[in-house]
């Protein structure tokens, strides 16, 4: 039964199958005759573009021929490009440097290899143009959906470098192609691997395998090259300034391994040899070359090439005009205070601090000028926009200060933790000016506290000071997402291009424009292809936000650790110092200044390139203050004076009641443990001690710690073979009162092996320090007198003798109390006291003197063996001198 069912079904479905094509034939045939009318009509268009492809094929022959015979000899299109300023004034021309050709056999087999596996493998079979190449390049594209891989060969390359129109359309890559081809009809493989080596760029305005030698690693014979090298010089064409060993010698390496690997592959030479070649790195340092604005006309060409498609080719010998918005006033003022040795530290050797620095306009985000170095060559290494350094606190006002403010929580008024803690279970930053309970926003800015910005970061999570400098422009890294952020730690750094362009949003009123150096470009005839009037920019913190930031940014400028950047324009700004990273050495890696005015926003960092032990910086952030302040103050000159908008004026400060002053300050260095010991008489009352530090070469003092309880410290940070000036004031925290500065007491830093007299004052520094009383003459405290000349006065003296006329042994102690009287003013006093204790017995002079209507005291005995106080390893006592009374404003590092 079971087949017998199967056999119905079968029959079944046959008699429901012959039903349905019955039914179905009609509309079968009329499927047929459509399908083929469409197969002839594909016939016929497969035909006709079979014809069209063997015409444009001939034509392609024809035309190539004809315009290589037009420009057989043509290096250049257009001649080269122009660069002018912001008011049209002409900069310069991008001109070439060239060297005189290098025939064939003159060229290292291995060095054409390497051109030859980097840029076209196939070159010896193919006729010009690598089909195969193109095909494997299209589907890259295509599985990529961008243009991920070229087809062209060496030859095409060729090819595109002498044609005469730089467009870049289906035709010009036609034309290409027809001229790759027509050279490979007339001339062999050899005659074109020579014209190329001699014609294609190797970044700035060097052409040419042997100016390419010349310039990056001083050698003209070509023989000369080591394995490496070549590989270095293969690995350009790919990307002549990206690739560049002087300007970015890291990637420059990655990419010479990428060529080393495919000679390996392709049997040029040994795994070993490739191995050894991708280890060494690049120092070489081309001669010194006098040139301006150099770092901006890179900065222009690099620009041009990212944003507006135009190859470093097409920009040196393209004849365009290129508009800039380069100020020259400020481009030149800049370029000579860098020219200037004095403005920068001095090395203990031949390798110097190096620094950048870059001005922008605020209000259109317009490039005014540009520093890539001190000795800054065309197509080297931009410190202004390729280095990485880490920006200490001045990242503060990015990543803590302006988010907590823009989040809501926090006003400039808000009081924030200061006192010692740690975050988590192992991160404890420490402050260089003591510790309080609590703090004001303004104060921890002005002060550069560190505790204040780590507890702020803390309090508004790390994510938010991390996003908020990002929106400012600032690169970061998922490294820098951690609390050490708030001190400008950073895994990947920043630089002064994108710390100035941060820093202009403050400026600029809350809104961030992205920074631009081009305004305008016009080709060859005149006709504009490519406009910048500006970003519309993107607001990134509110008015308010903006605002408050410039008012307590001013006061780190007016009387903070920025004081050095002030000129004759309001300014707003941060410090930054990075420490030197090496236990138990106090100097500095990175100093920074980044501010603004009402026109203009700039960053300045100054530091060595590799910094070691021997290789750190000695001065704090005040230095790059300094040079930032010198600079602005010339480049300010071609804008209109204004001022910051919705700023609170800075409060001049407030009168303080007097408390006592500090007295007995006496102090001494340990070579051993590098460290100053201070200690002090009490001041009765509830008071706290301040302690303030000036080394030699510095203008002014800087407070280095607060909030101390007991009469003595130890100074850690000194560093040797420096000399430094402290004096100590009585702080009352519940009035806010300070008292008059103690006695001013002189440390040099310098153990008994280091004499003194190997110290060397800095040669930017002019100030020399405190006199120091020889002990003749003691000057009194002034106290006012009557009219009948009675006058009180305290004088010092130093040096053997009772202070009474006579011989006698020198062994008072003390300093000397004198009143002058007379009948009216003025008129004689006489004045006794006793010297300090003196070496040798030696004779006493009168302590008579003249006493005025102001009560100045007598003098005292002198000591004739050692009357002056003695320089000695440690420790210079400098007596009190009201006119010498120091300013008792800060420097912070």
């Amino acid at each position: 039964m079971a087949g017998k069912d199967n056999q119905m079904s079968r029959l079944n479905k046959n008699k429901d199958n012959s039903k349905t094509s019955k039914t179905t034939k009609p509309n079968a045939k009329k499927k047929k005759g459509k399908g083929k009318r469409i197969a002839w009509a594909l016939f016929f268009t497969a035909v006709i573009a079979i014809f069209c492809a063997l015409a444009g094929y001939l034509f392609i022959l024809i035309s190539g021929e004809k315009l290589l015979e037009q420009n057989q000899d043509k290096l250049t299109a257009y001649g080269t490009s122009k660069v002018y300023d912001r008011n049209g004034t002409l900069m310069g021309e991008l001109s070439l440097q060239k060297s005189d050709p290098v025939k064939y056999e003159d060229i290292p087999e291995k060095l054409i290899q390497a051109f030859i596996a980097t840029e076209d493998k196939r070159f010896m079979e193919h006729n010009g143009v690598d089909m195969w190449s193109i095909g494997r390049a299209a589907v890259k594209d295509i599985m990529a959906r961008s243009m991920v891989e070229g087809g062209s060969t060496i030859t095409q390359q060729l090819a595109k470098n002498i044609f005469l129109t730089r467009d870049k359309t289906f035709f010009r890559k036609a034309t290409e192609m027809s001229i790759a081809l027509a050279l490979e009809r007339q001339h062999s493989k050899q005659e074109i691997i020579e014209m190329y080596l001699n014609r294609i760029n190797f970044g700035g305005p060097y052409y040419g395998i042997k100016a390419a030698s010349e310039r990056y690693f001083g050698k003209s014979d070509l023989n000369k090259l080591d394995l490496w090298e070549m590989a270095t010089l293969a690995a350009m064409p790919k990307g002549p300034s990206r690739y560049n060993p002087l300007k970015n010698p890291d990637l420059s390496k990655e990419r010479r391994a990428v060529v080393l690997t495919l000679m390996e592959q392709q049997g040029y030479i040994t795994a070993e040899e490739a191995a050894e070649a991708k280890k060494v790195d690049y120092d070489y340092t081309p001669p010194e070359r006098q040139q301006k604005y150099t770092a901006f006309i890179d900065y222009v060409m690099e620009e041009a090439e990212e944003k507006w498609g135009l190859t470093e080719d097409d920009v040196n010998i393209g004849g365009y005009q290129i508009y800039t918005t380069m100020d020259v006033n400020a481009q030149t003022a800049m370029e000579e205070e860098f020219n200037n040795p004095a403005n920068f530290e001095e090395s203990p050797d031949d390798v110097q601090v190096e620094g950048s620095m870059v001005i922008i306009n605020q209000e259109t985000g317009g490039i005014v000028a540009m520093v890539g170095g001190r000795e800054y060559t065309r197509g080297g290494f931009s410190r202004a926009t390729d280095s990485r350094r880490q920006p200490g606190s001045a990242l503060k006002p990015i990543v803590s200060y302006a988010p907590a403010l823009e989040s809501g929580k926090f006003t400039k008024d808000s009081r924030l933790s200061n006192k010692k803690q740690c975050f988590g279970s192992n991160y404890c930053p420490n402050n260089l000016h003591g510790y309080s309970e609590t703090i004001g926003m303004p104060e921890a800015i002005q002060r550069s506290e560190n505790i204040p910005a780590v507890w702020l970061l803390n309090q508004i999570g790390v994510k938010t000071g991390f996003d908020f400098a990002q929106s400012l422009g600032i690169k970061m890294s998922e490294g820098d997402a951690n609390l050490s952020l708030a001190l400008g730690g950073m895994d990947t750094g920043t630089n002064t291009f994108e710390m100035a362009q941060a820093f202009s949003a403050f400026a600029n009123g809350g809104e961030f424009k992205e920074a631009f150096a081009i305004k305008q470009i016009k080709d060859n005839k005149g006709k504009v292809v490519h406009e910048n009037k500006g970003s519309k920019g993107k607001r990134v913190m509110s008015e308010t936000t903006a605002s408050q930031m410039t008012d307590m940014m001013r006061r780190v400028v007016e009387d903070g650790t920025g004081k050095n950047a002030r000129i004759s324009r309001p300014v707003a700004g941060k410090t930054g110092t990075t420490q030197s990273g090496y236990k138990g050495v106090s100097s500095n890696r990175d100093v920074w200044f980044v501010g603004y005015t009402p026109e203009l926003t700039a960053a300045v960092w100054m530091g060595y390139d590799n910094p070691d032990r021997q290789h750190l910086l000695k001065r704090s952030s005040s230095i790059s203050a300094s040079l930032w302040g010198k600079v602005m103050e010339k480049a300010v000159q071609g804008y209109e004076a204004k001022n910051f908008p919705n700023v609170e004026p800075v409060q001049p400060p407030v009168e303080e009641p007097a408390l006592s002053a500090v007295s007995g300050l006496t102090g001494s260095y340990n070579g051993e443990t590098q460290t100053v010991s201070l200690s002090w008489n009490p001041v009765q009352g509830n008071v706290q001690y301040r302690i303030y530090r000036k080394e030699t070469s510095e203008s002014e003092y800087t407070r280095i710690l607060d909030s101390l309880g007991g009469t003595s410290i130890e100074d850690m940070s000194a560093m040797e073979g420096l000399t430094y000036d402290y004096y100590v004031t009585a702080f009352d925290p519940s009035t806010g009162d300070e008292s008059e500065p103690s006695n001013i007491l002189q440390i040099v830093a310098v153990s008994e092996e280091s004499p003194p007299e190997d110290l060397e004052p800095d040669p930017g520094d002019t100030q020399e320090p405190p006199p120091v009383d020889n002990g003749e003459n003691g000057e009194g405290n002034e106290m006012p007198g009557n009219e009948n000349g009675n006058g009180n006065g305290n004088g010092n003296g130093n040096g053997n003798g009772s202070g009474e006329p006579g011989n006698g042994e020198g062994h008072g102690n003390g300093n000397g109390n004198g009143n002058g009287n007379g009948t009216t003013p003025p008129d004689n006093g006489n004045g006794a006291g006793n010297g300090q204790d003196g070496q040798n017995p030696g004779d006493g002079t009168d302590g008579s003197g003249d006493g005025t209507s102001s009560g100045d005291g007598g003098t005292g005995g002198t000591d004739t063996d050692s009357g002056n106080i003695p320089t000695v390893p440690g420790t210079i006592v400098d007596p009190s001198d009201p006119a010498n009374a120091p300013d008792q404003s800060q420097d912070s590092p």
